[in-house]
């Protein structure tokens, strides 16, 4: 179909100061261009990154925000250059609605590190008006990133892949960590560590769980597949750990020290940070130097990997497990997110409710 002519307006729960409530917000949204597609948003997972930005804790934030970057939803419109979908179909969007398209991490496929970027919201669209995210009715997105949903997933399952799991599977995949019978960690067991369980034991690796404490062990062990459940507080556990992981994924989002899961790694082991933490986090240099390990870390995936991630948890029938809420249960998932009483993403079902109440 040809690009749309008019604006059009749509609702979405937003954040209007640092407090972080959300409440309804109408909005327009820009016009339907040539590579645009209009897409109506069934549902929107919830992340820690969203409390964040709804609260200003790295300082940058603008209001009024609508939060929400693990959206999925249905193609209404096509602009008159968009070749890749069509009305009807199913499709996500993740964290970022823009890049320069000209620096090297565009031209490689890596545009999730172009300095450019443009966030799915809290930020400003190349038209100047600012980015706002998936808890609304609608969005209007540049094809380019925007990801066709596989046939046959649920769309509520999907949403959390679209930033956990590409967290996830984007830097296994950068850093060759694929290799059935590797032995890796996943430090935390939260939206993103429960997702990293999964893809690493579906890629054929022996999966240890790293947890402050012992509350989330049958789980992890029974519902997850994890191989070895780990309390980072049991001395004595820890230390017959020692250089036993050729990886670890800390999905930790707030300040921890590193040392102790330093102390896990084999010699080459990588300690991969993928939690946003707005505090300084230190290390003694030694316990890499003496096992060449490093510290790194990734964010997110490009669209490349992001099908890709969602063709590989297609074929091994991957699903994140969630709890569906509707709109305006929306503060209240996010005071429960903080607290960690969720298994083990909070999904908004945003086209089931009343979201201009």
């Amino acid at each position: 179909m040809g690009s749309l002519e008019t604006e059009r307006n749509t609702t979405g729960w937003a954040a209007r100061d640092p407090s972080g409530f959300l409440s309804p917000y109408t909005y327009s949204l820009r016009n339907t261009g040539p590579e645009d597609v209009f897409v109506k948003v069934i549902c929107c997972g919830i992340c820690h990154t969203d409390i964040h930005q709804a609260r200003n804790d790295l300082g940058m934030s603008n209001y009024p925000m609508v939060p929400g970057h693990e959206v999925v939803g249905e193609v209404v419109e096509v602009g008159s250059d968009v070749t890749k979908f069509a009305a009807g179909e199913i499709v996500g969007v993740g964290c970022l609605v823009g890049c320069c398209r000209n620096c090297r991490p565009c031209n490689t496929d890596r545009e999730q590190y172009c300095s450019k970027k443009i966030w799915s919201y809290n930020d400003v669209y190349t038209d100047g008006n600012p980015t706002q995210g998936g808890f609304a009715g609608s969005m209007v997105v540049d094809q380019k990133f925007v990801v066709k949903i596989p046939d046959g997933m649920s769309p509520e399952q999907v949403a959390p892949l679209l930033c956990a799991g590409i967290t996830v599977y984007s830097p296994l995949n950068h850093f060759g960590l694929t290799t059935i019978g590797l032995r890796g960690g996943v430090l935390g067991l939260g939206g993103v560590g429960h997702m990293g369980v999964k893809i690493a034991k579906a890629m054929g690796h022996h999966v240890t769980v790293i947890s402050s404490s012992d509350k989330k062990k049958l789980e992890a062990l029974q519902h997850l597949g994890a191989d070895e459940y780990l309390v980072s507080s049991d001395a004595e556990s820890m230390r017959k750990a020692t250089e036993s992981l050729d990886y670890i994924i800390d999905t930790v989002p707030v300040f921890h020290p590193l040392e102790p899961y330093l102390s896990l790694l084999r010699l080459d082991g990588k300690l991969i940070l993928t939690g946003v933490i707005n505090t300084p986090l230190q290390f003694l240099t030694p316990v890499l130097m003496l096992g060449r390990k490093e510290i790194t870390g990734s964010f997110i995936g490009s669209m490349k990997e992001t099908e890709e991630m969602l063709g590989f948890c297609k074929e091994k029938d991957l699903r994140s497990m969630i709890e569906v809420v509707k709109m305006d249960y929306i503060n209240t998932a996010i005071e429960r997110l903080e607290k960690n009483d969720v298994r083990y993403r909070f999904v908004v079902d945003v086209a089931g409710s009343k979201i201009d109440q």
